[in-house]
């Protein structure tokens, strides 16, 4: 399979329409607000009704996949019908799987995310690194080869983040920096994006001490129902805000059942998006 890099779709899906990424969470509370059975008939009702919805519309849809685990496999064909009609309206799809391994596992992992005969393929897969940024070279190359990305936490929204993430090594660097430079090396001369992005908090506030200029895309969790908003972003990412990646999940899902109010949702996201950024028009 040859495709253009990641970096650059995702650039293109993100200049046409529109700078959102959209979170697939059919979490149970979520399913009862919809008045649908947890179970696997409501979470692929629920899963169908969000991809035909808003397919032909978002840049990205993040689906995470521990939501589609829980049900076994039942709930896991769910998921590969969804990426295949996602696929097909033309979004990009970012798998929440957040892995992290080592040796020939993590190359497993590769194998089931970033590989075109997989039914899991995806265009890019979150990664924990947290057992060494060395630990993803596996994903790094399959993603390399296959002209996928990935996105490795770096700086998450969740407190406790904060006691790996922020710790100080002995060259007195933090964790989260040694990721960030990782990621700067990775994508070196990448042109108009590298492909190997950050998870980025949208709730951290200021992050100046942190050089967030990695060349890459910045994932941005927590926009909508985590608090924060499409105005926070100049000040959480500065100068790195034009390749932010705000992901929103309730923020639009909460609207469902109805189509037209999930599109809405989506649409005045994205404005209030390119407004912040300075890219209305665009």
């Amino acid at each position: 399979m040859t495709q253009d890099p990641f970096g650059a779709r995702l650039r293109h899906a993100m200049d046409t329409r529109g700078p959102l990424c959209v979170g697939i969470d059919p979490h149970a509370s979520l399913l009862a607000d919809w008045g649908l059975n947890d179970d696997v008939a409501g979470l692929a009702r629920f899963t169908r009704t969000v991809v035909e919805a808003l397919g032909e519309q978002v840049a990205v849809f993040k689906p995470q996949s521990a939501f589609f685990e829980r049900f076994g496999s039942q709930g896991l064909a769910v998921l590969e019908t969804a990426l295949a009609e996602a696929r097909e309206a033309g979004a990009l799809i970012l798998m929440d799987a957040k892995r992290g391994d080592i040796g020939s596992t993590m190359g497993a992992y590769a194998d089931t995310y970033l590989n075109p005969r997989s039914p899991l393929f995806s265009d890019a897969v979150t990664l924990s690194p947290y057992l060494g940024f060395g630990s993803l070279r596996p994903a790094l190359d399959a993603a390399v080869l296959n002209g996928c990305g990935v996105f490795v936490l770096a700086l998450t929204s969740n407190p406790e983040g904060q006691e790996v993430q922020r710790a100080v090594r002995a060259d007195g660097a933090s964790v989260a920096a040694a990721m960030l430079r990782h990621l700067a090396a990775e994508n070196a001369g990448a042109e108009p994006l590298g492909s190997f992005g950050a998870v980025v908090g949208a709730t951290l506030g200021d992050l100046s001490a942190f050089d967030l200029a990695v060349n890459g895309p910045l994932l941005a969790p927590g926009i909508g129902a985590q608090g924060a908003t499409p105005a926070d972003l100049p000040t959480v990412f500065g100068d790195a805000v034009r390749n932010v990646v705000p992901s929103v999940s309730r923020g639009v899902l909460r609207h469902g059942p109805d189509a037209a109010a999930l599109r809405a949702a989506a649409a005045r996201f994205a404005d209030e998006v390119r407004t912040a950024v300075g890219t209305a028009g665009a």
